[in-house]
């Protein structure tokens, strides 16, 4: 890989720039060199994070106190597992008293305290398959994921609000009374369907931006809570 690096970030740091090699496209390269300047990148590294991603639970926990030892939580689209390490620790599936449980369309590396299951959370039985996993219900229902892009911002909006209200509809079928949701969306315009849709079932929903999403991004999460334990289209 050739880099080099030109002029100092604005926290003093050399700032890394990539040269484009002949088999990496332009989008490749700009993801690599904004992965190579990325503090959380590194500072993940350093902590033995799993993913950048893990920054972003992290502040949201710590304002709003939603992960409590004890508790049963599903991650939806967890690979590479960030969330889930986060999650396991707050939980303290470690040391038994919590249960964490990951799914993905990808197998995950093991992780201590955090049970990684090959799982398309589409599927008509994914409900029932997690909850007879779990012996209950669960206490909130994590996803990070993003739908795949087409470089189209409409498109590409109108892709991920479709996914989170699915995500919705299987954290109806299989939270507690009193659970919270967390889902990746994107600011685009149909924010305010979303959040009625929440509104229905959840007592309280709000948008919520952390500081470890990149400057620039369209990128933000909705936290809903207080589930009043009724399925959405009831």
């Amino acid at each position: 890989m050739a880099k080099e690096t030109n002029g100092a970030g604005r926290d003093g740091s050399l700032k890394v720039r990539v040269k484009t090699a002949r088999k990496r496209s332009l989008s490749s390269t700009i993801w690599l060199e904004r992965q190579l300047n990325d503090p959380y990148v590194a500072q993940a590294k350093r902590d033995g994070y799993r993913s950048r991603a893990a920054y972003k639970l992290l502040e949201i926990d710590d304002r709003y106190k939603l992960l409590q030892p004890g508790q049963k939580i599903i991650d939806l689209g967890a690979a590479p597992g960030g969330w889930s390490q986060i999650a396991a620790r707050r939980v303290k599936s470690q040391e038994g008293r919590g249960r964490v449980i990951g799914i993905d369309l990808l197998e995950i590396e093991p992780m201590a305290g955090v049970e990684f299951t090959v799982m398309d959370f589409l599927d008509n039985d994914a409900p029932d398959r997690l909850k007879e996993l779990m012996g209950s219900k669960a206490d909130g229902v994590l996803s990070d994921m993003a739908a795949n892009t087409t470089g189209h911002r409409q498109t590409d909006h109108l892709r991920i609000v479709g996914l989170v209200e699915l995500a919705v509809d299987f954290a109806c079928d299989v939270m507690a009374p009193g659970g919270f949701f967390v889902a990746k969306v994107f600011q685009g315009g149909t924010e305010n369907q979303l959040l009625a849709l929440l509104k229905r079932s959840f007592t309280t929903v709000r948008h919520v931006k952390p500081a470890a999403s990149r400057a620039g991004s369209a990128e933000l999460y909705v936290l809903a809570t207080g589930f009043r334990g009724t399925a959405k289209s009831e």
